[in-house]
């Protein structure tokens, strides 16, 4: 009876092929093989890819920046001849003009600095003064009593700018630059046809604290420079940024400039960089051969 219920019920499974199922282990199942049309990359094939894009993308970018180098070049000796102009006062802020039509009207020299003279073996478009300041073969080391201005080395030659009526000298526009706080720098100082009259003043380039030391920017700042006396009366550099604002009244307003709010060091480096162009180690020859008219 047992037997028959064994057979006849499809749940229990008979013995024999309980045995059967025993003895033949089962088939190992394939390995699932990869979908179609999708591949895997090693770790070369994605670092060469990389690496090729890289060359890629910097030979894009050295490519302008050689095609755009004399477009920025142009651009750099327009934006000078602006500035030129503006210290000259032959242009105002912010007035359109033909800068290269106008800067036919300045006379560009090359000075030795040592002597004062100008001369002709340098070109004012081949020279410069930046480079040449860099150069030993170019320039000489200050010595920390000289270097009022905190540059270190100067070059032997400079450019300066002439603004003349037929033969007459109207202007001169000198490079000046020296140190501040946190920066280098570079302006241009305009003096009238007695060279000592200061026509204006104001930097082109320079990296000081936004509005504290950067307020050597500020329009009505470089204002008050127009008229202000360079030298006293025996031809020494006479000319400061005092602390607070310069009494009209006083005699020494003349050589004097009000300080820039919470930048005691810009202003110092303001006046000290003046000191030392307008002296013997800078501009100072140039300037007594000018006044002897040779």
């Amino acid at each position: 009876m047992a037997e028959t219920l064994l057979q006849n019920d499809p749940q229990i499974v008979p013995q024999t092929e309980i045995e059967e199922r025993i003895s033949q282990p089962e088939a190992v199942a394939p390995a699932k093989s990869a979908s179609p049309g999708v591949k895997r990359d090693g770790v070369g094939k994605t670092l060469g890819v990389a690496l090729a894009v890289c060359f890629i993308c910097s030979l894009v970018v050295s490519s302008a920046a050689v095609a755009l180098r004399p477009l920025q070049e142009a651009n750099k000796t327009l934006d000078m001849r602006r500035n030129i102009l503006l210290a000259a006062g032959l242009l105002t802020e912010g007035e359109q003009a033909n800068v290269d039509e106008l800067f036919k009207k300045i006379e560009p020299k090359v000075v030795d600095l040592a002597s004062g003279q100008f001369i002709t073996e340098v070109t004012p478009e081949e020279f410069d003064a930046r480079k040449a300041a860099k150069d030993p073969q170019q320039s000489i080391t200050l010595t920390a009593g000289d270097d009022i201005a905190g540059i270190k080395r100067r070059a032997n030659y400079c450019i300066v700018y002439l603004l003349k009526d037929g033969d007459r000298l109207k202007r001169v526009v000198l490079p000046v630059h020296g140190k501040g706080l946190w920066s280098t720098m570079y302006g241009l100082l305009a003096l009238d046809a007695d060279l000592k009259t200061v026509r204006s003043f104001g930097f082109y380039e320079q990296a000081e604290t936004p509005g504290l030391g950067g307020e050597v920017d500020n329009p009505s700042w470089k204002a008050q420079w127009n008229g202000k006396r360079a030298f006293d009366d025996d031809g020494t550099p006479d000319i400061r940024v005092i602390k607070g604002t310069v009494n009209p009244e006083s005699p020494e307003a003349a050589h004097e400039v009000d300080g820039l709010a919470g930048a005691t060091i810009t202003g110092r480096g303001v006046e000290h960089l003046l000191r030392f162009w307008l002296g013997e180690e800078g501009y100072g020859p140039l300037l007594e051969n000018l006044r002897e008219g040779s």
